[in-house]
């Protein structure tokens, strides 16, 4: 207990609160989700799926659910794997950052992906629409194109944080991206593909695994890094 009171007072506070802040997330967007999958579980009706379903039947055949069907392109599977494999390939071959950098991210979108489908087939949703034209096929919850999106431009937004670019591009950049994440997960619901908590629910459960493998990531990063400050000359090596 002493030794991890030490650690802890070791920790720069903006990291602490970066930690602190991380488990909150976590937290509240898997709370979400189980709460969600519960009642989707016991096939459950939700008000907020009618909703939603009864405004946007309002924009079927409008410029919207046309730009909609070129946004969701942005978060589909074959989109999303081709994204993830070049940037994998170069944060492997071709970045100076740590290799470990890129070992997460392939856990993060492999992870995400076998969860998301496991996930699908054991809640067995149906989808409001089945529409082969826009990946709309198979069960329902949670939306992939939410998981897949958030798992994949997330994992950007932190690489954009953590970058050398300047601040103003920084968030210029950052705030595109959030704003791709929600408008793929927006379009799902304009297609009629999904309904509004099958997104809902892939936002939270993207957002909990992102965070989780930004988190390992960075303690094997730390581990690393203890391990070559332990064999450098003048540490008793």
């Amino acid at each position: 207990m002493l030794e991890t009171l030490r650690k802890v007072k070791n920790i720069p506070k903006v990291s602490l609160i970066i930690l602190v802040t991380g488990f909150i997330i976590i937290a509240i967007s898997m709370a979400l989700f189980v709460e969600l999958a519960e009642d989707v579980a016991e096939k459950e009706k939700f008000t907020v799926d009618t909703a939603v379903q009864n405004i946007m039947v309002n924009f079927s055949d409008t410029f919207l659910y046309t730009f909609m069907g070129y946004i969701t392109e942005a978060g589909s599977v074959l989109f999303v794997t081709v994204a993830s494999a070049m940037l994998f390939i170069y944060l492997l071959f071709f970045s100076r950052k740590s290799k470990w950098i890129a070992v997460f991210f392939a856990i993060n979108m492999i992870g995400i992906s076998g969860l998301t489908k496991l996930l699908k087939i054991f809640f067995e949703r149906e989808r409001p629409e089945l529409l082969e034209q826009y990946d709309g096929t198979g069960f329902s919850f949670p939306s992939g194109h939410a998981t897949g999106s958030m798992t994949f431009y997330g994992f950007l937004v932190y690489l954009i944080a953590v970058s050398k670019l300047k601040k103003c591009l920084k968030i210029i950049l950052i705030s595109l991206s959030s704003l791709l994440i929600l408008s793929i997960a927006l379009s799902r619901v304009v297609l009629s593909v999904h309904f509004f908590t099958d997104i809902i629910a892939g936002l939270a459960l993207g957002l909990s695994w992102l965070i989780i493998s930004i988190f390992a990531m960075k303690l094997m990063m730390y581990r690393e890094k203890k391990r070559k400050e332990k064999i450098q000359p003048g540490h008793g090596v």
